[in-house]
Parts: C-alpha cells; structure tokens; sequence
C-alpha cells in the first residue's frame, strides 16, 4: 500500500486542499487558450513570479522566519514582505514556517512531512492531500514549532486568513488588467493561476527533485541535494544540500556557478540599510569536523541552530 493510501485511510483528506489546488491547475491550464495570451499579462505573471517566490517564499518565509538567516528594520517591513509571501498561496506563515522547521528536525527519516523515501510525488505534492494537522490541534502545532510567530498577533491574522490574500490579489489583477491592460482575463490567467501554480511545482521540486538527483558538496545525514535547475528557476533554492549543511546561512550557493539570486536581494537589502545581521555559512566549523566545500565525502550532521529548528525560537526583530 502506498504512502498516500496509508495516510488517507488513517487521517482522512484534506478537502481544502485538494480543492484548492484543483481550482487553481485548472486556471492555469487556461494559459493554452491563445485568447488569454498578452504580453502584458505575461511581463505581469513574470514580476510577480518573482516578488512571491524570491522576495515572499524564499528570502521571507524560508530565510528569515524560518532560520533567522537576516533581520530586517523597522519591524514593519517584516509584516510588509510575509504579506508578499502569503499571497504565493503556500499556506500562512506559521503553516509554512512549522512544516519546514519539522522537516529539518526530521529530514528523511519518520517524521518528516515530505520525504521523497516515502515517494517521489508524495514529496512532490501527494503529502498535502492527507489531512497532517487537524484543525483542533493547530495552535498546538505552532507553538511547538513556531513559537515566535506564535506570539505575534499580526502574524497569527495573517495566517488565519491566508486565503484572503492571494483570492484578493487575484480579484485585484482581473480589474487592474481590464482596465489597464488587454484584458482582464489575460491578467488573471497569467498573473494569478499560472504564476501561482508554476511557483508552487518550483518549491515542490525543492521538496522532491532536490532530494532526489544532482550533486552533494556536504555528506549530510539527510538525501538532500543540489540541483542547478532548481536552483535557477527557484532562486537559489536548488542549492538545497549546502542549505541542510547551513541551515542558518543566508547564502545558498557556495562555489563560483551556484547563483543565488535571493541572496543578492538580501545583500542589497544590507546595503540599503533594511537588512542586517545577516548570517553567512560557517566554514570554520565544518573543517572542524573534517568537512570543507566540495569535499562531499565526510558525513556531519547539519549546521543548525536547534532552537530554530526543534523548538521552534525564530529571529526577533527590531
């Protein structure tokens, strides 16, 4: 019996779910209608493929809530960038933040929510179909694994009404489109289904591909890899074992043709005085345990900071 079979029958399907990513693969395929085609809704799609999935899930939601990899000042701009984030439509940010933080604490073994030991397409995206968390045991979920978003009341809203925002910017773009560009449909074809869904398989194959092929520079105790792919058309994010040997870091790539294009976003956001204490991979202690970049032959147990990870104390900012 397969992982999905098992985990249906023992705690039941998440309609919510199955529904919305079924509304929203159907709007997508939408785009090979040629009368939805502009390139206007196009350039529009591509913008915020690149706000949502760089600046939203990979830089906020990953980065700094989730690993305190950088701050941010004032403490609005954090509430500014998650609102970028949920509109990606990956769930609130205390959702997204406690799945990830358990996936590192358990990353390919029993515990982890999506490991590609359990099937390639279960860890792709099968692993949302089962319902993992029931709904009466959220808070308790969250406070044993995000704890700092936890307390944050405006973060807590954000996450309870996760829906409201990428529904919002959806409703906003078919009137922005229709009055501004080809069509209002155009825009929300482009802009909202298909940038949503493509940005969804790219985070996924983190989950899944970046665990599956390409290459490891560190042995760790887990399958992760990196995947130049992925990395690209993620943001970074392919580079996915020199994350699980840094967890904390801010950089992802680690040799000259690991581009990291949500990184170069951090540091221009140092420049500009809005980023700080920004985190970089400490390398020192890994050649403590006989460990250095591209060596890929010593087993180590990832750097990371465990009160991010296993109990859930995420950055504080200003």
């Amino acid at each position: 019996m397969s992982t999905l079979s098992q985990r249906i029958q023992t705690r039941g399907i998440d309609w919510g779910m199955v529904f919305g990513l079924a509304v929203l693969h159907i709007g997508a395929l939408l785009a090979f209608v040629p009368a939805f085609f502009s390139w206007d809704g196009l350039l529009v799609g591509l913008v915020l493929f690149w706000l949502t999935g760089s600046v939203g899930i990979s830089i906020t939601y990953h980065r700094m809530l989730c690993h305190g990899s950088f701050k941010v000042r004032p403490r609005w701009v954090q509430y500014i960038m998650t609102g970028i984030s949920v509109m990606a439509a990956q769930r609130g940010p205390l959702r997204w933040v406690s799945d990830h933080r358990r996936h590192h604490a358990h990353s390919d073994q029993e515990g982890d929510p999506h490991s590609p030991r359990d099937g390639f397409f279960w860890s792709h995206v099968f692993w949302l179909v089962p319902t993992d968390v029931p709904r009466d045991e959220l808070d308790a979920y969250f406070q044993r694994w995000s704890p700092d978003l936890y307390k944050d009341p405006i973060m807590r809203w954000m996450d309870k009404y996760a829906l409201v925002f990428p529904f919002g910017a959806a409703v906003a773009l078919f009137f922005l489109g229709h009055y501004f560009g080809t069509s209002g449909m155009s825009w929300l074809v482009w802009a909202a289904f298909f940038r949503t869904v493509a940005l969804l398989h790219i985070t996924y194959f983190v989950n899944s591909a970046s665990h599956t092929w390409g290459y490891r520079n560190y042995e760790t105790r887990d399958t992760a890899t990196n995947l130049w792919w992925v990395g690209l058309l993620g943001h970074g994010e392919g580079w996915h074992n020199n994350h699980h040997a840094f967890a904390t870091s801010a950089n992802f790539g680690h040799r000259w043709w690991e581009l990291d294009l949500s990184y170069a976003v951090i540091q221009t956001m140092k420049l500009l005085g809005i980023a700080y204490d920004v985190k970089a991979p400490k390398f020192e202690l890994a050649e403590k345990r006989g460990m250095k970049p591209g060596a890929g032959k010593t087993k180590t147990e990832p750097e990371q900071e465990p009160e991010l990870v296993a109990s859930g104390t995420g950055p504080a900012q200003d």
